[in-house]
């Protein structure tokens, strides 16, 4: 295990995480229409620590190969682009309260896990493996996203 790889994706992942702390939900986020099936408010923060931990393991296992496998490139900039949009939604969603807007970006989010999970997997199966827990986390957060739009037309930018 090299840790200072390791360390370096997880502060990156720690400059996303810093978004949720500086873009809490509130009581606009709690005034607004959600499905049954929302996670308990303890959940997210234990969900991501898991994911960021995990989404770390693997980059620091992919980016050991670099030296030795020409995809390691596009499996590592896929991985900064699915950091930068995991970065983005929460200002987007819970800050600027553009819940559409936040649906696209995790749309494109979904996209971009899913690609560095293939990319990682063809790499190198474990840390591909690691991501498959994320794919499963955003699926269930845009599915989220998406019932929070549906069911609150006129929720955007509400005060």
């Amino acid at each position: 295990m090299d840790f200072a790889l390791f360390f370096t994706y997880l502060a990156a992942c720690g400059a996303a995480a810093a978004t949720g702390a500086m873009f809490q939900p509130g009581d606009w986020y709690k005034s607004l229409a959600k499905p049954w099936w929302t996670p308990k408010d303890w959940v997210f923060p234990v969900a991501w620590t898991i994911l960021y931990i995990c989404m770390s393991w693997a980059a620091m296992r992919v980016a050991i190969l670099a030296g030795s496998d020409a995809r390691v490139g596009q499996a590592l900039a896929l991985w900064s682009v699915q950091i930068a949009l995991n970065t983005l939604w929460t200002p987007v969603f819970f800050g600027l309260r553009r819940i559409g807007a936040g649906l696209v970006i995790i749309a494109m989010l979904w996209l971009a896990v899913a690609g560095t999970m293939m990319a990682f997997w063809q790499v190198d199966p474990v840390a591909g493996y690691l991501f498959a827990p994320y794919l499963l986390w955003v699926t269930i957060a845009g599915a989220l996203n998406r019932s929070v739009y549906w069911r609150n037309p006129a929720g955007s930018a509400a005060s």
